[in-house]
């Protein structure tokens, strides 16, 4: 059975890297495997990402802002995920359905019940087989965003912009997540050097894919 692995953690976790390194450790083993992200998994995917993360986009609202996300969500399930894991390829995933419950439930105080009718509505109930939340204290986290989209000189700052307040709901969001799903996440110390978190998140998988038939 092929393996739904999705990585979760504030701006400037590092999940970017993390992804791409646990990608090429599974690769050197002949295991198939598929990196995506949300938002922009997909073609119209990555349109809706433009609207979501340009900076100039300031007046979006929040409740407009998570239907973006459902949408996002639903075409990247139909389109992506589902066909690769059906496909026997296990699916990396930079941000899923957590995210939405994070930064739009306890960031900006939506319902969290209408969060998770919306996020089961667009996955279908389909859930990770293991997220990795890769947590670290806002201020370095935000630090390391910002230094990133300075040096790539990229327009996608909309969340880096918002209060460290905001910030922090997301973080303390994201760990009452992990605290009610145990058996799902693990959380990684983010502000370790990125062999050491490699090595962390390699010793999770190793299991998973010794239970594989």
């Amino acid at each position: 059975m092929p393996l739904f692995l999705t990585f979760e953690g504030g701006e400037g976790s590092g999940k970017t890297t993390q992804i791409q390194r646990l990608a090429e450790a599974l690769q050197k083993r002949g295991l198939p495997c598929v990196l995506t992200r949300e938002p922009g998994g997909t073609e119209i995917g990555a349109e809706i990402r433009k609207i979501l993360l340009d900076s100039k986009n300031s007046r979006l609202g929040p409740l407009a802002e998570l239907m973006l996300y459902a949408a996002d969500r639903a075409q990247h399930l139909g389109e992506t995920i589902r066909p690769a894991l059906r496909a026997g390829k296990t699916v990396l995933c930079d941000r899923f359905a957590d995210a939405t419950v994070a930064y739009q439930g306890f960031g900006r105080g939506l319902d969290l019940q209408l969060i998770s009718d919306l996020n089961e509505l667009a996955t279908g109930g389909l859930k990770p087989d293991r997220t990795f939340l890769l947590d670290l204290p806002v201020e370095i986290g935000l630090a390391r965003a910002k230094a990133r989209l300075a040096r790539q000189k990229s327009s996608e700052g909309r969340f880096e912009a918002e209060a460290h307040a905001f910030h922090e709901k997301v973080r303390q969001g994201y760990l009452r997540l992990s605290q009610e799903e145990p058996g799902r996440f693990r959380v990684v110390d983010a502000t370790l050097d990125v062999e050491a978190i490699h090595r962390r998140i390699l010793q999770e998988v190793e299991p998973l894919l010794e239970a594989k038939p």
